[in-house]
């Protein structure tokens, strides 16, 4: 439920704090929690003067609120400020029982216009019954949805350019394209990486070695590093790469999860190849932000045929069905055999 669509809320949040005009409700959602937390604190500075944050700052747990402790903290008030602020984390607005949720709409038809109330779903995934109408209405007539969502591919390459300046470093789109899909679109994966990578490398422009030497990169990287060589027939480097996973105690199951979906878009690829299609063909299949992934897989697919595409997905099927079915599996070693098979048949 949002007043306005995500771009909007998004837009509109940034509209308010520029303009110093924060205001009175707002519902904070989205995979990107670095976003959220830093706007969080933007709105806390323009609100909460520093040092008064006791009386006008309330940071409420959700999952144990009750809607008494809530209308409480919207009706206190600032104490050397003009206004409150009142921060109410996990709360479930429609898991509320009937009579909270009534409590809840009376709450947010009469905020006080000293009070900035903002629920914040951090934990909990933000999840909208539309069954519950009256509860939508005051959402979407009193509060203003804003979902922190991964950023885009330009974005995110002059975010990280920023932050490597701050370091003393420079970063080409190319590596940093190769540093978002090593170690994943969410800032707040990035930043550690970041501070590692800069204070490896030894010159000021920052390279894909320097990346690949200190990075800890994401499972999807690493899988598709492992498909990769079974497409090359390279089955000691895709073992290598399993045997890595394992000792990091990733559990098999999930491996298999992992490299199923890689080879689903290997398959994807090969049928782009076969067909005609181009790289923005691939990236639109799959949801891509960037075109980077896709040209990988582009290269990967040229090895392959589309019998042998179709075939793999067919064994890993067949794995996932038996690791999932059958007790006593040994699923590191079926895990090691289907490489075996898989980079032996391409």
């Amino acid at each position: 439920m949002a007043k306005s669509t995500p771009d909007k809320g998004y837009q509109k949040l940034k509209s308010d704090l520029s303009a110093g005009e924060i205001g009175q409700a707002y519902l904070l959602y989205g995979e990107e929690s670095y976003l959220r937390e830093y706007y969080l604190g933007e709105m806390k500075k323009a609100l909460v003067p520093a040092g008064f944050e006791e009386f006008n700052y309330h940071r409420l747990d959700g999952r144990e609120i009750s809607m008494a402790e809530l209308s409480e903290a919207v009706e206190a008030m600032p104490m050397m400020a003009e206004r409150t602020m009142v921060v109410v984390t996990d709360c479930d607005l429609f898991k509320l029982g009937e009579d909270a949720r009534t409590m809840l709409i009376g709450i947010l038809n009469d905020i006080p216009e000293y009070c900035c109330l903002i629920f914040v779903y951090d934990l909990l995934e933000y999840k909208p019954n539309k069954t519950q109408k009256k509860l939508c209405a005051a959402l979407d007539a009193h509060v203003l949805a804003v979902e922190f969502r991964i950023q885009d591919k330009s974005d995110l390459i002059n975010w990280l350019r920023r932050r490597f300046r701050a370091l003393n470093k420079d970063i080409d789109a190319q590596t940093a394209e190769h540093l978002i899909f090593t170690c994943g679109s969410l800032m707040t994966g990035l930043i550690p990486e970041i501070e590692k990578i800069g204070a490896y490398a030894k010159g000021k422009a920052v390279t894909v070695a320097d990346v690949d030497a200190v990075a800890d990169p994401v499972l999807d990287a690493v899988v598709f590093n492992m498909t990769n060589a079974i497409t090359r027939g390279d089955y000691n480097g895709a073992s290598e790469i399993l045997g890595q996973l394992l000792k990091k105690q990733e559990e098999p199951i999930m491996i298999l999860s992992v490299i199923g979906k890689e080879l689903r878009r290997l398959y994807t690829a090969r049928i782009a190849l076969d067909e005609g299609r181009d790289k923005l063909w691939l990236m639109e299949q799959w949801g891509m932000r960037s075109d980077y992934p896709a040209r990988l897989l582009l290269d990967a697919a040229r090895r392959t045929t589309r019998e042998w595409c179709a075939n793999a997905n067919k064994l890993c099927q067949k794995l996932d069905r038996r690791l999932k079915s059958e007790r006593g599996v040994d699923d590191e070693g079926e895990l090691k055999l289907l490489l075996m098979e898989l980079a032996q048949r391409v």
